[in-house]
């Protein structure tokens, strides 16, 4: 397994419920695939550089995992679909 970082923006009008539940859907979907979550760290809201769909703030959260290509793959594409997140990106972190 090799280790990843998750940074993704959820949409800021969401109530904290519901925030929840989109971030334990994906540590979920990781853990459930055989990846690890090994640090999960809230941002909070943050105001964006760029507009995203007309909104000028975002819900930052950073996730470090220990995975294979495949769950990556997958947590890709269901971020892809999930309509709460604005952004996202996946970073191999060397060593």
């Amino acid at each position: 397994m090799r280790k990843y970082e998750l940074v993704f923006i959820l949409r800021p009008d969401m109530d904290e419920e519901k925030s929840e539940e989109v971030t334990g859907k994906i540590k979920a979907l990781i853990e459930s695939n055989g990846g690890e979550v090994v640090k999960f760290d809230k941002w909070g809201k943050r105001r964006l550089a760029h507009e995203i769909k007309d909104l000028k703030e975002g819900y930052y959260i950073i996730l470090q995992m220990n995975a294979d290509a495949s769950v990556v793959r997958e947590v890709d594409r269901v971020m892809k679909i999930t309509d709460e997140v604005l952004r996202h990106l996946i970073v191999r972190q060397d060593g």
